[in-house]
């Protein structure tokens, strides 16, 4: 491993949190020997690979480390925490009392001052200080390294997250910080449309097969192919649901009306085809689902899905038509909610399932991200553009000049839906495709305008909990490919 600048290469017995060592002459951290051997680079500027050495690793519990927010910015440091046996299952490890630390989330170009804890197995804690010098980067798409910032976070604003994950077609996952820094970027060009942050890493889905790969932070990715009939693809959005991952998929002439639970190791499972459930629903009732259900044609469009535990559900998004809520075992739909002006209102037996919006809120429109918020309303990124493949004729419904985020309560006794709230920047962007709103702990929103100004440019705004705009980016996009969703992602607080 080549040379590295170190404030202290022996260790410094300085407290680290929990249980200290000070003044404790027999503790383990007292007597370690544990020293930096070295430093390589990772596949990528904002990744390290960090050599500890000594025999006294046989006693660390685990290890974290800091990486302080440079001078000015509101972003809280990145700190990460790795249990030995987390290091062992990575194969971090070896039988000579060494042990590889991944250390991510560095600033490129920068001199990163980094403090290495070790907590030993009697509790007590002892830390490294060492400087991690970075190389500069420069994204080779021209985007990532040069975002507008339309309106800077500020010191002590609240925000539930201080680092979001950017869902790319140009590559992996991009880590961004709430200052507008890039902190992670691995080092391959998969697309990660198809994507979410799965445990500590990210699981993406190939929009050409049935490949899911997983990303890790560390730099290192692995791929896994699994089983499926052919010509099975991922599309949009992998969500979370009751036993694995939900993602949607796109078969021959069935274009993205199919979703299906899998896990990376145990393959696909629990799976709902909406042409077959919709049509053998309508048919019940005594429509004709051939109207409606249109294989070779892109009827459908589900983008998204979440998992409800209160009623063993899924709430899937058709972007061409509502948000339609599913049992989870038997496929029975509960309810359907989504504009009355569109083609699919005109059918009787869906227009019996429909929910009713109370009070004059704003239906949900081409919506995308559907999920759950922590006080149960159902939110979406609500973009307000009508349907595009309806049959000739038919009605497209509603398209509004603006997009927005609404988040709904649902009320089955009355079949009836209220908008809790919805934030739609002054009606100042429209989003016609694309894009996403997640929640974080507190109630604050990361929002992704992804595709404002005809597909040119993505908007990714953090709202506090009041819905007061706390950051502004703007990044270049061609149709939705910078940023067609994006996440929040702890690098203030990760453990292994």
């Amino acid at each position: 491993m080549k040379a590295m600048t170190v404030f202290a290469v022996l260790l410094m017995l300085s407290g680290c949190g929990g249980s200290g060592n000070r003044g404790n002459s027999t503790s383990l951290a007292s007597k370690s020997d544990i020293a930096v051997a070295g430093e390589a680079a990772g596949v990528t500027p904002f990744i390290a690979l960090v050599e500890l050495r000594g025999s006294s690793l046989a006693a660390a519990q685990s290890i974290s480390y800091t990486i302080p927010s440079k001078p000015g910015a509101a972003s809280r440091p990145a700190n990460i925490t790795y249990s030995i046996a987390a290091l062992n299952r990575r194969q971090h490890t070896d039988a000579t009392s060494s042990l590889q630390l991944p250390v991510f989330g560095l600033y490129a170009g920068y001199s990163n001052e980094v403090s290495i804890c070790i907590r030993f197995v009697d509790a007590s804690n002892a830390c490294l200080p060492l400087t991690i010098a970075t190389a500069a980067y420069t994204d080779p798409n021209g985007i990532y390294d040069r975002p507008l910032i339309i309106k800077q976070r500020t010191a002590g604003s609240a925000l539930g997250f201080d680092f979001f994950a950017l869902k790319s077609e140009l590559e992996l996952p991009v880590i961004i910080d709430t200052d507008g820094e890039i902190r992670w970027v691995g080092g391959a060009a998969t697309p990660s449309t198809s994507s979410n942050f799965v445990d500590n890493g990210f699981v993406i889905g190939d929009a050409t097969g049935t490949t899911v790969y997983r990303a890790e932070l560390d730099g290192s990715i692995s791929s896994t192919i699994l089983s499926a009939a052919p010509s099975a693809e991922f599309n949009h959005n992998i969500d979370f649901g009751r036993a694995g991952l939900l993602g949607e998929l796109t078969f021959a002439t069935n274009i993205a009306t199919t979703i299906s639970e899998f896990t990376p190791s145990g393959g696909f499972g629990k799976t709902w085809d909406f042409s077959q459930l919709i049509s053998a629903y309508m048919t019940s009732l005594g429509d004709d689902p051939t109207l409606f259900v249109r294989p070779g044609i892109d009827w459908f469009h589900s983008n998204s899905a979440t998992y409800d535990p209160r009623d063993n559900s899924i709430i899937v998004s058709s972007r061409e038509n509502f948000l339609m809520k599913v049992d989870y075992d038997s496929g029975d739909i509960i309810w359907i909610l989504g504009d009355p002006t569109k083609y699919w209102y005109t059918f009787p037996s869906l227009r019996a399932k429909a929910l009713t919006l109370q009070g004059g809120g704003l239906y949900p429109i081409g919506q995308h991200a559907v999920s759950i918020t922590g006080e149960g309303l159902v939110m979406v990124m609500n973009d307000g553009f009508g349907s595009v493949a309806e049959p000739a004729g038919e009605p497209a419904g509603e398209t509004r000049t603006y997009s927005a985020v609404s988040a709904y309560s649902i009320d089955l006794a009355t079949r009836s839906a209220t908008e809790a709230w919805h934030f739609d920047y002054g009606k100042t962007l429209r989003s016609n495709f694309c894009g996403s709103a997640y929640q974080a702990w507190d109630q604050s929103v990361l929002v992704d305008f992804a595709g404002v100004d005809n597909l040119t440019l993505a908007r990714l705004i953090g709202l506090d909990a009041q819905q007061n705009v706390v950051f502004d980016f703007q990044y270049a996009t061609t149709n939705c490919n910078t940023a067609w969703n994006a996440v929040p992602v702890h690098l203030e607080n990760l453990r292994f």
